[in-house]
């Protein structure tokens, strides 16, 4: 005859803990996020583009300015030749024209580097913020 450990109840003692309900519990936990995430998901505003075309655009867009540095120094501004203080007018002329300005500089190989920047010195002077540099 075996002898089992008994409470004063008549009950036997638990050897092994029942986690059924745990995993009950995990489970519906579980699902009531799985439920839940989406929902939380789907609130963000999204404009999304229409298929239609832009509105045509009947101003015709206006050509940058070209300026030239040839390598002895020569400046020229939409081919006139102009020193840097008639460049700096004219360009102000142009700026009062269209504030929107934009600029193409190009320079030779060989140009001297203080020509260069004495050129973009004089657009940074005049507030000229839309400049490219050409190159080839």
């Amino acid at each position: 005859m075996s002898l089992k450990k008994t409470s004063k109840r008549g009950h036997s003692t638990m050897s092994e803990l029942n986690i059924t309900p745990l995993l009950d519990l995990v489970f519906v936990l579980l699902v009531i996020f799985i439920i839940t995430t989406p929902q939380l998901v789907n609130n963000l505003e999204i404009n999304l583009p229409s298929g239609k075309p832009p509105p045509a655009d009947n101003k015709p867009r206006p050509k940058p300015s070209r300026i030239v540095v040839s390598a002895v120094g020569q400046i020229t501004l939409n081919d006139q030749v102009v020193t840097v203080p008639q460049l700096k007018d004219r360009l102000q002329t142009l700026k009062t024209d269209n504030p929107d300005l934009g600029v193409v500089v190009k320079g030779s190989d060989e140009v001297d580097y203080q020509v260069m920047v004495n050129v973009i010195d004089t657009l940074r002077q005049l507030d000229i913020t839309k400049m490219g540099l050409a190159t080839e």
